[in-house]
């Protein structure tokens, strides 16, 4: 079993999200991450969609996403180069003046970007790779995070 990731182009259509998320409930195949977004055409969505399966089950997913109407094309993106980012919002407890400091500096030791300081919480935001991501929770989860928000990954091959 391994992560893969797959670009879907779809045409931008109505119910279109939910017949892919659909096949996939259906057949037990469970989505890690899922983000849909209007291309460079506005008549067509690109959905970069995260499975963990092994071979068989990618290939069997593969099939049948080629099965239906809406969609264009399905690429396995981990069969060659890539590049992926996340957006993810946090918001880190911050009841005093110590430790708003505190958390304002890891947040610039990371180079991420403080979008809101509250009287209680800050928020935070950071784009990134997987690794980037899970290194900034790991470092502002002991001030407490009270929320985060992820996009889940979007990604596009490189030129060969």
């Amino acid at each position: 079993m391994g992560k893969f990731v797959l670009s879907v182009l779809v045409e931008n259509k109505f119910g279109v999200l939910a017949r892919v998320a659909g096949l996939f409930s259906a057949r037990g195949f469970n989505i890690d991450s899922l983000a849909v977004g209007e291309t460079e055409s506005p008549d067509i969505s690109r959905m970069t969609i995260v499975v963990d399966a092994d071979e068989r089950i990618l290939e069997q997913v593969e099939k049948q996403l080629n099965k239906l109407i809406d969609v264009i094309k399905v690429q396995d993106l981990t069969k060659s180069k890539f590049v992926d980012r996340e957006l993810i919002l946090i918001k880190v407890k911050s009841q005093d003046s110590a430790v708003r400091e505190s958390v304002i500096k890891a947040v610039n030791a990371a180079k991420a970007e403080i979008i809101d300081i509250g009287k209680k919480t800050v928020t935070i935001e950071e784009s990134g790779d997987e690794h980037k991501i899970k290194t900034l929770i790991e470092l502002l989860r002991p001030y407490g995070i009270v929320e985060i928000v992820r996009t889940g990954k979007i990604a596009l091959q490189l030129d060969i």
